[in-house]
């Protein structure tokens, strides 16, 4: 049986767990398993699975929360606990908890979170924002994890989702979603935010927790010796796949879910645009990541690299990726074998927006260092 952990939340861009177990079978290394782009934390959370020591970071706080809740969770009794505690305690306050996101002086629009969430709905959202400490208590991440899970998505499909349609992986702008919602009709269903927290709580624990947890940084991947320095020299496997070139804006794309994290609701207005667009400026990035990295590795490290574009072909891919390890590693890179290729065409944000297929082309890189 798949771990039901895997699926905690859904995520943009995420390679599947099969990827990494496989590749952490080819393995001749058993030192520690990293990730410096981890994501929702598949390639550390499968590496505990296979009772390897593993650890990853990543600068996106949504990325943080999920993959943190996964690789060092609780124990089911504990989040049920603390579900009914928060459940008492909504109740107490329920009458003086705001039934609009403009009086709970979270500074957005009350147009789209009363269109997206049911006006029954919408306030238990709201108290679960305030007093979830998913950064300082494992058990609030875990509770903020399935939040953030169930938190938008195709609601006509799922009972699980507390919003109006959306996609999964990604939170569509406000103003285009009132659009959207209007055109269709689409009203927000009713939803007891706490008794989908219940369900799926005794779904995820199905599959028990590894006996081994992992460590989850936030932090920018080109400072990754400095925040693991526990792990200096220990690092023998690296399974990632870094930041596309001019394909998501992770702070657009995961508003909000940002926004329940705490962060201002229109994060992606004025704030810049964290794709990498321009190619040159691209392959530095990741050079210095990957000299972030160098404190890390063993003497002896295979790394597998997933990594895409629509501007780079997979020989301009290979070249740039061989320079950018050298020059940050300041380590001779031999490729072992052919990459791999596969054509990505369409995306569940494509199919909500009727928008044309999109296709890039993603390789597989296994390095020897």
């Amino acid at each position: 049986m798949r771990h039901r952990f895997h699926s905690l939340c859904p995520y943009f861009a995420m390679f599947p767990e099969t990827f990494v177990a496989r590749h952490l079978e080819r393995s001749p290394h058993q030192g520690v398993v990293f990730d410096p782009f981890c994501g929702r934390g598949t390639t550390v959370f499968q590496a505990l699975l296979q009772d390897r020591n593993a650890a990853g970071g990543d600068v996106n706080p949504v990325a943080v929360c999920i993959a943190g809740a996964k690789c060092k969770p609780p124990g089911r009794r504990a989040v049920e606990q603390r579900l009914a505690e928060l459940h008492d305690g909504y109740t107490r306050v329920a009458p003086s908890v705001p039934d609009t996101v403009g009086r709970s002086g979270a500074g957005a629009s009350p147009e789209f979170f009363e269109r997206c969430f049911h006006r029954h709905t919408l306030p238990q959202v709201l108290y679960l924002r305030s007093v979830l400490n998913w950064r300082g208590c494992n058990i609030d991440r875990f509770i903020a994890a399935l939040c953030l899970g169930a938190l938008h998505g195709e609601s006509h499909r799922s009972a699980n989702t507390f919003s109006n349609r959306m996609p999964r992986t990604i939170s569509t702008k406000p103003d285009y979603s009132i659009r959207w919602w209007q055109r269709h009709g689409y009203e927000p269903p009713l939803r007891d935010v706490f008794a989908i927290l219940q369900r799926v709580t005794a779904y995820r624990f199905q599959t028990p927790p590894p006996p081994r947890t992992g460590e989850i940084v936030e932090t920018d991947a080109r400072d990754s010796g400095k925040r693991f320095t526990g792990l200096t020299g220990r690092v023998t496997d690296v399974i990632t796949s870094p930041p596309y070139l001019d394909t998501t804006n992770y702070r657009e794309d995961q508003w909000l879910r940002r926004w329940f994290l705490g962060d201002d609701p229109i994060v992606y207005c004025g704030r810049g645009d964290d794709r990498h667009g321009n190619k040159q400026l691209y392959w530095e990035f990741l050079q210095s990541s990957w000299q972030g990295l160098a404190p890390l590795l063993a003497e002896q490290v295979r790394m597998v690299i997933r990594i895409g574009s629509r501007h780079f072909s997979k020989a301009e891919l290979q070249d740039g990726l061989l320079q950018s390890l050298e020059a940050g590693l300041h380590r001779s890179v031999d490729f072992l074998g052919r990459p791999t290729a596969s054509t990505v065409k369409n995306t569940q944000a494509n199919t909500f927006r009727g928008a044309k297929a999109s296709q890039m082309e993603e390789c597989d890189f296994v390095i020897s260092l």
